[in-house]
């Protein structure tokens, strides 16, 4: 028997989302189909079970740790685990693979291992867990795999922290929402222009 799938969005979701945060809907489901292709989940075949979709950063790991506890031990962590913890980005699985590297980093530290990873439909960072509102990195995670509308929610929380997000996504100023949202390195991974193509065919698809 095939678990059941999380509640995914439907349309009046976007549109209510767009109404709150008074951007265009093709603004928002941009965002979501370059952060993630558009679904909040994939299923693992091994387990037969449905995951919400994360990426582990290991830059971000080593980042948090070195805070935590010092250079020191977070370089210790580098030798030892490299593939989880690490000063420069990168060594991603993909997929479902990406939850066994967050359960390797979380044998290191449990919050901080949920704090170092992207998630769901929108890819926001566990760090960000206290500015959106939410008890606890656990309590983060856990509202967003009940469901895509839980990740919508925290997105529009996100945008909504941070005026100068707000004012990008309004204006579709591609450039600026990439490099607050994604990073200053945006333009390696061309996150503005993909947003810009993919607003460009919701804005057809909509009209129709």
């Amino acid at each position: 028997m095939s678990p059941t799938q999380p509640m995914t969005l439907i349309d009046c979701d976007y549109k209510v989302a767009a109404r709150r945060l008074r951007c265009d809907e093709a603004a928002i489901r941009a965002v979501s189909d370059v952060e993630s292709r558009g679904d909040g989940f994939l299923f693992d075949k091994d387990d037969n079970q449905w995951r919400i979709k994360i990426l582990f950063e290991r830059h971000i790991m080593y980042r948090l740790l070195e805070k935590k506890f010092g250079r020191d031990k977070a370089l210790d962590h580098v030798r030892t685990s490299p593939d989880v913890v690490n000063t420069r980005t990168g060594g991603y699985s993909g997929g479902t693979a990406e939850h066994d590297r967050l359960n390797k980093a979380r044998r290191i530290d449990k919050d901080l291992g949920l704090e170092s990873a992207s998630w769901g439909m929108f890819q926001l960072m566990g760090f960000h867990w206290g500015r959106l509102g939410y008890k606890s990195a656990v309590d983060f995670v856990l509202t967003l795999s009940k469901g895509e509308p839980e990740q919508l929610e925290a997105f529009c929380r996100f945008i909504e922290t941070d005026k100068r997000l707000l004012n990008a996504i309004r204006s579709r100023d591609w450039a600026m929402f990439a490099e607050i949202y994604n990073g200053r390195n945006y333009k390696k991974n061309k996150y503005d222009t993909k947003m810009r193509d993919r607003a460009k065919y919701w804005d057809k698809e909509l009209a129709k």
